[in-house]
């Protein structure tokens, strides 16, 4: 087992309070959006070692010692941790954006690097080889959105605002319903929102001053989110893109899970996110960065879906285990009573789900994690990496304080 510290990325969509409020300490001085907890070379976890100055990155001790640390299954398929867990604290909404397959992933990677575009260049589309299927379990109540509604429906909404738009406004909006009726619906209304023509621009203004004085479309749920997002984002085309997208309202223990080619984004809210070990993203929209628009529509599924709703499975020790329909990570989360003493502590061990290596945070109070070569007090905020050599590995009660916390491992041994 190894103790882990963990980089906060400081993105301006974070929030001061969220983050540092769930692990018990002041918060910083700029917004924190996510602690990343993994291997990823763009920002590893360090390994905390006990000799002053010596913190190697986990990135790097897996890949000195692959074998021993992942299991021959998993290194096998490519010598690194195949999933990154974060805790993700969103004060405004993050960028419309879809990720890619393996397949485009991996070619994407290889047409930038051919081309010479450095990994860190703004208009970089391609950061790594790999794909990016991710969930998100929610802490407290949490506002996404999640995969293409029905065209009809995304058309009953653009028919609610044409009677009350005139001119330019009026012309655009019918001809978006107009596209919303025709052959592939989502993919030509979903380009047209994104192009940036200028009648869009009115349209965006007219609808906005719509949703504000109408009170039928104030209390309207999909359209009621359109001031937030031009409050963050203002006149962006991800204001009318929304519409086209299923408003999703997360209790906290509820979690989603989002396939490559789906259009999502978080609004606001703090969770645990967990993907394969990549940061490929393609936006379309709330957001200043760079869009491409012909790569986005390009690796896009345009296809309705439900709401994709993650529910967990109950283990034989009452907890519960997170499995979205991808072989890189699982999710299980773990709550232990405290323990009334000493002898008490063994009772009720809970096995940590394991087919590998695991990353480990507690969230609130203290266990004690427990293997064959060891156990380590794990407090509030802190977090651990467990090689596959050290299984099985026990979540065990401590004296006099519950806990609560997230292990993370691959689903199964490919």
């Amino acid at each position: 087992m190894y103790r882990l510290e963990n980089p906060l990325r400081n993105y301006p969509w974070g929030s001061r309070t969220l983050i540092a409020g769930l692990l018990g300490r002041e918060p910083g001085a700029e917004p924190e959006a996510e602690m990343w907890i993994g291997a990823h070379p763009s920002a590893p976890s360090r390994v905390v070692s006990g000799v002053p100055g010596e913190t190697p990155g986990l990135d790097e001790l897996i890949s000195a010692n692959a074998e021993a640390l992942l299991g021959s299954e998993v290194a096998g398929d490519g010598r690194s941790l195949p999933f990154l867990l974060k805790l993700l604290a969103a004060e405004k909404p993050l960028s419309i954006q879809v990720h890619p397959d393996a397949a485009q992933a991996a070619e994407g990677f290889a047409a930038e690097n051919a081309a010479g575009i450095a990994l860190d260049a703004p208009h970089r589309n391609y950061r790594d080889a790999a794909h990016k299927p991710e969930m998100i379990y929610a802490l407290t109540d949490f506002a996404a959105l999640s995969g293409f509604r029905e065209p009809e429906q995304i058309a009953r909404h653009f028919s609610l605002l044409l009677p009350l738009l005139s001119g330019v406004a009026a012309d655009a909006c019918a001809g978006i319903i107009e596209l919303l009726g025709g052959e592939d619906a989502l993919r030509n209304t979903f380009g047209r929102l994104l192009c940036g023509a200028p009648e869009l621009t009115k349209l965006t203004a007219r609808v906005l001053h719509a949703v504000r004085t109408e009170e039928s479309l104030r209390t309207h749920p999909a359209l009621a989110e359109l001031p937030s997002l031009n409050a963050h984002y203002p006149n962006d085309p991800g204001i009318l893109v929304s519409l086209m997208l299923n408003l999703v309202q997360l209790a906290p223990g509820q979690a989603i899970y989002l396939a490559a080619g789906n259009v999502h984004a978080y609004l606001r809210g703090l969770g645990v996110e967990v993907m394969a070990n990549s940061d490929n993203v393609l936006r379309g929209g709330l957001t200043a960065k760079h869009i491409d628009l012909p790569e986005l529509l390009r690796i896009t599924v345009f296809e309705p879906q439900d709401v994709p709703l993650l529910h967990p499975r109950t283990t034989d020790f009452g907890q519960q285990v997170f499995a979205p329909p991808f072989d890189e990570f699982q999710l299980q989360h773990i709550e232990l009573p405290a323990a009334e003493d000493a002898a008490d502590m063994a009772d009720a061990d809970v096995p940590i789900a394991a087919n590998g290596p695991v990353l480990m945070i507690c969230v609130d109070g203290q266990l004690v994690v427990d293997t064959p070569r060891g156990d380590q007090v794990l407090h509030r905020g802190e977090s651990l990496f467990i090689g596959a050599a050290e299984a099985p590995a026990m979540a065990r009660r401590s004296v006099g304080s519950g806990a609560r916390a997230f292990a993370v491992t691959v689903q199964a041994v490919r």
